[in-house]
């Protein structure tokens, strides 16, 4: 694996895999999910915690720059030769379902927006979701230094994209349209932190991404640096984006015809200038979508490939391209599963999936896993320390573990995969006959 990505490759990665469709096709579900243009505080909500796990990541991140982001982490977190075991096998064991969901739903996104420019039918909705999974497959086979100057091209799209839409918003903006807040829209009770709650499962699974170069780890530069601040810059940057951008369409289109909008991005575009520039809109929409995808498949295909590197799972991951030097296999297998479910699911379904199966084990369970490694590591051998320790990942266990519970019935799903999992790693343990199964004898001496 070579160290060939820098500061601006990493920012350029993370923001085209945060962006994508999310926004695009969530902000008519926010607003609706909050009841007027109050939506905002969950977008606020959403960067908030995004920036509390950002430390997490960081120091996690900085600590151990290698390839697989989160299974070292566990690994080295809650010890390699026994929990550490469990914790990251079950990560890997969850990147075979949440990594192919998080595909799909982006291609799934891709495609529901599509029909916007022409309307399609249910199988030919599936065939462009499944076919721009299979189109980036092979788009991404190639080297790293390849990879990183795509990923840069696809960034300046996805920000011109935004800008172009917050340009319009400033032109046109009406203050009493955008604040136009309905009676009792603040009144905080039960009702409205339910809301707010669903209302956050989607805007925060439109900022996830911002910590996708820990699984490129082993392939950035100088990471002790440029990790931490390709975390924050990358938060800080979509938050004023997706700000601008919700403002900006709440005071173009009333949030009563917003709230049931498919295409709320492109009916602004539409109402300022028109059919023909909402088209070319939608054009560079779908761009996004496709850059988002394109970094999702990347990221995660370095997971199994570590996993697989630590005898940890199937030895045919630890696989490199003789030469292009990238984990090949596991872009492929990741990106079969993905174009499986991606002509196979809805795409809330998947969006309410995705979130249920990864807070427990990976985002909770990093956040534990800070301070673990504080007290084993000791403060001093991490190269960058989050501010006011241990507040950040406090905070960030309570927000994963109340948006767990917002998830509703799809968090029976996500502890269900769990016990599968479990129950896997027990199987594959007693095979291999290591912990919990090994022998605690100590080896005979010669």
């Amino acid at each position: 694996m070579e160290r060939g990505l820098g500061l601006k490759e990493a920012v350029a990665l993370n923001m085209i895999e945060i962006v994508g469709i999310g926004p695009f096709v969530v902000s008519s579900l926010v607003i609706k999910a909050m009841g007027g243009p109050q939506a905002l505080v969950a977008w606020l909500a959403g960067a908030l915690l995004a920036t509390l796990d950002g430390f997490v990541w960081s120091e996690l991140g900085a600590a151990m720059p290698k390839a697989g982001g989160t299974y070292v982490f566990l690994r080295e977190a809650y010890g390699p030769a026994r929990w550490g075991r469990l914790m990251s096998f079950l990560f890997v064991w969850q990147t075979f379902v949440q990594a192919p969901l998080s595909v799909a739903s982006a291609s799934i996104g891709f495609a529901r927006y599509a029909s916007y420019l022409h309307p399609f039918t249910t199988l030919q909705s599936k065939a462009i979701s499944g076919g721009l999974v299979i189109s980036l497959v092979i788009l991404l086979y190639r080297r790293i230094q390849t990879i990183g100057k795509i990923s840069v091209l696809l960034w300046v799209g996805v920000v011109g994209t935004m800008l172009w839409l917050i340009a319009g918003g400033v032109r046109h903006f009406d203050a009493k349209l955008a604040f136009d807040f309905p009676p009792g829209a603040f009144h905080l009770s039960g009702v409205w932190f339910a809301a707010l709650g669903a209302a956050m499962i989607n805007t925060v699974y439109s900022y996830w991404g911002y910590y996708n170069i820990c699984h490129l780890g082993g392939e950035i530069r100088d990471p002790e640096k440029n990790i931490p601040r390709g975390i924050f810059l990358s938060i800080l940057g979509i938050t004023v984006l997706y700000l601008a951008m919700q403002t900006s369409l709440l005071g173009v289109v009333p949030w009563r015809i917003a709230q049931n909008s498919p295409f709320i991005a492109s009916l602004f575009v539409e109402t300022l200038y028109g059919k023909r520039a909402a088209l070319l809109f939608t054009g560079m929409v779908l761009w996004i979508a496709m850059a988002s995808v394109f970094s999702l498949l990347l990221g995660y295909s370095r997971v199994p490939y570590s996993a697989a590197l630590d005898g940890n799972f199937f030895p045919i991951f630890a696989k490199v391209h003789p030469t292009k030097h990238f984990p090949h296999v596991s872009l492929l297998i990741l990106g079969a599963l993905a174009f499986a479910f991606s002509i196979a699911l809805k795409l809330e379904t998947a969006i309410a999936g995705i979130l249920a199966m990864r807070l427990i084990v990976q985002f909770i369970g990093q956040a534990v896993g800070v301070m673990l490694l504080r007290r084993s590591w000791g403060s001093d051998k991490l190269p960058f320390k989050m501010w006011l320790y241990p507040l950040p990942a406090v905070l960030t266990m309570l927000g994963w573990g109340w948006l767990f519970w917002q998830t509703g019935a799809a968090c029976k799903w996500g502890l269900l995969e769990i016990v599968l999992g479990i129950s896997a790693f027990l199987v594959w343990s007693n095979v291999m006959r290591q912990w919990p199964f090994a022998s605690s004898a100590p080896p005979a001496e010669n």
